[in-house]
């Protein structure tokens, strides 16, 4: 459904580190990122895949990044335990917990998931859909 999703940061090497330790246990990998013109950038794949990415940019304005009210992405685990090695990752790489891992039974049967803050704010859900198949 989506081509990629991108966030803005205020210091990508601190942002790059923050998101390789969340995103390892979720089996997602840091890839190149040519050069476009554009402002250097991280970002992150399932492996052997094109598509979707997620980035990470300073943003090309100029201005400070910032998090959107009621913005938020959504990465799927594999797994309960997918998920709380994320949110613990992060946590030790500058994340903020907005929500402890944990049974969300009001999201749906068997769905587990942890909330948390990324260095600059930026929102970000870790999910296990139990409830969901996702192949």
């Amino acid at each position: 459904m989506f081509s990629h999703v991108t966030v803005g940061c205020t210091d990508l090497p601190r942002a790059a580190a923050f998101y390789d330790a969340l995103l390892a246990p979720l089996g997602l990998e840091r890839r190149p990122v040519a050069p476009d013109g554009g402002p250097e950038a991280a970002c992150w794949v399932a492996p052997g895949q094109a598509l979707p990415r997620f980035y990470v940019y300073i943003p090309l304005d100029g201005e400070p990044a910032g998090a959107g009210n009621g913005s938020m992405v959504a990465f799927r685990a594999a797994s309960a335990v997918a998920v709380n090695a994320a949110h613990e990752a992060a946590l030790r790489h500058g994340g903020r917990d907005e929500g402890a891992p944990g049974p969300r039974p009001r999201y749906g049967h068997g769905y587990y998931g942890a909330y948390l803050r990324d260095p600059d704010g930026n929102k970000i859900h870790v999910a296990y859909r139990g409830d969901i198949r996702a192949d």
